[in-house]
């Protein structure tokens, strides 16, 4: 998934520039500077992120590529010919399809891995996962519409959505990086539960105080940690009661304590994780 990704998004800056010179074409010099500068920039950022991967990186891909995608409607809807809104699109749906792959998600945060250890990526909790779509999709609008608006002479729109593009940017990133920065992590001590989206701070469980790791049954009573998400999680049960704070919310400003002898995270491959955690002999029910 990783060449997939570099390759689909290598051909859609070699293809993909045709449609947006397309679509401002008989516009103001400003608008197709603004377009062309624009449009290599978004291609620059997301080919450095698939170059070089990190948990940062992943988060710059994710949210650039899918620009691509918008940039298709916003060709097609300008003018751009068929043809060359085509050969943008199916590149960019390959490119941002890939991307948003478990392998290519495990590939970027092991990347930053320190040492011996195996990070795996932690699915989005349903309500914050919904959240972070809709908070992009304001903002990839904003960020492309804005400055098209100020090039072509539109101040009075332009600003106001300019500064709303800034201002998710700044105020909204962190949240987003957040997302990418959500790990069930196998060290050599043991595992640990990197989440700052639903805790407060790290989980960590000792191997001395680990009971069995396995597939959650549909009936368990163990503490949920998963956000909630979706689909298989793992449940990890201890021999001891462990501790740990759920992160702080307006209602919870200091967060909610909970001590539990078992739990559930939500690695977007499960397999692999009870796959290295048996090669790690973590005791697997």
């Amino acid at each position: 998934m990783p060449w997939v990704a570099r390759v689909a998004w290598i051909v859609v800056a070699v293809v993909g520039g045709t449609a947006i010179e397309s679509a401002v074409d008989g516009r103001s010099s400003a608008v197709r500077w603004v377009a062309a500068v624009g449009g290599w920039a978004v291609f620059a950022a997301v080919a450095v992120a698939l170059l070089i991967p990190s948990v940062r990186s992943l988060t710059v891909a994710r949210l650039g590529a899918p620009l691509s995608i918008v940039a298709t409607v916003a060709t097609a809807t300008s003018g751009a010919d068929a043809t060359d809104v085509g050969l943008l699109a199916v590149p960019a749906l390959v490119a941002v399809a890939a991307i948003f792959t478990a392998d290519v998600g495990r590939w970027m945060v092991q990347a930053s891995a320190y040492g011996d250890e195996h990070r795996l990526p932690l699915r989005s909790p349903a309500a914050t996962g919904a959240a972070a779509v809709i908070t992009w999709a304001v903002w990839a609008a904003a960020t492309i519409a804005g400055p098209l608006l100020i090039a072509a002479a539109n101040l009075p729109v332009g600003i106001p959505v300019t500064l709303v593009a800034v201002a998710a940017t700044v105020f909204v990133g962190p949240r987003w990086h957040r997302m990418s920065r959500r790990w069930l992590v196998l060290v050599p001590a043991g595992l640990v539960v990197h989440d700052p989206v639903v805790l407060a701070d790290t989980l960590m469980v000792r191997t001395d105080q680990l009971a069995g790791i396995g597939l959650a049954p549909a009936d368990t009573t163990a503490a949920d940690l998963t956000g909630p998400a979706s689909g298989h999680a793992l449940q990890v049960d201890t021999s001891a009661t462990v501790s740990t704070v759920f992160a702080y919310t307006p209602s919870e400003p200091n967060g909610r304590a909970i001590h539990m002898t078992g739990f559930l995270v939500a690695p977007s491959r499960p397999g692999e994780a009870l796959r290295l955690a048996s090669e790690r002999r973590l005791p697997i029910r």
